[in-house]
């Protein structure tokens, strides 16, 4: 069986610079991730805190043997934004991920990713990317098993990547959530969205976990978790997985999952590792089986196999 990529996806979340350096420099050494995101995602105006250590990160990481991948906004909302991912696309010698239809232009021609956040739904706008020069597309997290089935069988020389760990991404907006929360504005925002490492939690009124902020992201309040079908998808052609980090150990986490990639453990085995690193989550996988995304359907998944 042909070794499946493990890809660390970009950090979601506004940690700060020691924290973040710490975090690429474990994923550089110890362990055995084969893909890694860097550059953020979620809002424009953290940028300047991390990109001067950009350099130094994307050459540690590549020494250690990992490719590297350069993620881009979601959300391109202004001329400055623009002109920042028209420099990022023209950057040599690393692959760029698109996570706004925008940046696809500025990419046509040249090997890059497409990300999640945009909407690869069928076989027609997979060959559509394909054809720019997309050498991997990220599936968006709401696609259920037989979708992904479905456009592993189109014929594209594309890798189709799935997200298998991590809080799912479901909306974005011009709008600051986490300034909100605290009666700020955007544009004196403070950073709040630094003091939830994983998000903020929102609860509903009868205290049941729903979401979770995340700046001008909404996120699932559940973790996705998807190792129960990992070999499914890897019989379907499913060729790299995804793990959002998120502050636990995420070197322990890429382990367990490697394993399974590898059919060395079990998704049982996996989840009460997880479980005994004493981090508060719950899984859930329901949109892969064409229910509610927060629902959780292990002896499902297993009898699909």
């Amino acid at each position: 069986m042909k070794r499946s990529r493990l890809v660390m996806g970009p950090v979601l979340f506004h940690w700060d610079e020691d924290r973040k350096k710490d975090f690429y420099s474990r994923i550089a050494d110890e362990t055995d991730v084969d893909t890694v995101h860097v550059g953020e995602v979620v809002c424009a105006k953290r940028m300047p805190f991390f990109d001067k250590h950009l350099p130094d990160v994307v050459e540690r990481l590549q020494r250690s043997g990992k490719e590297v991948v350069l993620s881009t906004l979601a959300l391109v909302m202004n001329e400055r934004e623009v002109s920042q991912i028209r420099d990022i696309t023209q950057m040599p010698d690393i692959m760029v991920e698109a996570n706004d239809i925008s940046v696809v232009r500025l990419l046509a021609g040249q090997p890059h990713m497409i990300g999640p956040y945009i909407n690869t739904y069928n076989e027609g706008t997979l060959s559509y990317f394909a054809e720019k020069g997309a050498k991997r597309i990220a599936l968006p997290w709401e696609l259920p098993m037989s979708s992904i089935t479905a456009l592993c069988g189109a014929q594209t020389a594309a890798e189709i990547e799935v997200q298998v760990f991590g809080r799912m991404p479901l909306a974005i907006s011009a709008r600051c959530y986490s300034a909100r929360a605290q009666g700020l504005h955007k544009d004196g925002c403070r950073y709040v969205c630094g003091d939830h490492l994983d998000g903020m939690d929102v609860e509903t009124l009868d205290d049941t976990p729903f979401l979770a902020v995340n700046g001008l992201q909404t996120l699932s309040s559940h973790y996705v978790e998807m190792s129960d079908n990992i070999t499914q998808m890897q019989n379907a052609g499913v060729t790299a997985f995804r793990l959002s980090p998120h502050s636990l150990d995420m070197t322990r986490v890429s382990d367990l999952y490697r394993q399974v990639l590898a059919r060395k453990t079990d998704p049982e085995e996996l989840r009460h590792r997880l479980k005994e690193m004493r981090f508060p989550m719950d899984f859930a996988n329901g949109f892969l089986h064409e229910a509610p995304g927060a629902e959780f359907r292990q002896k499902h998944a297993q009898q699909a196999e």
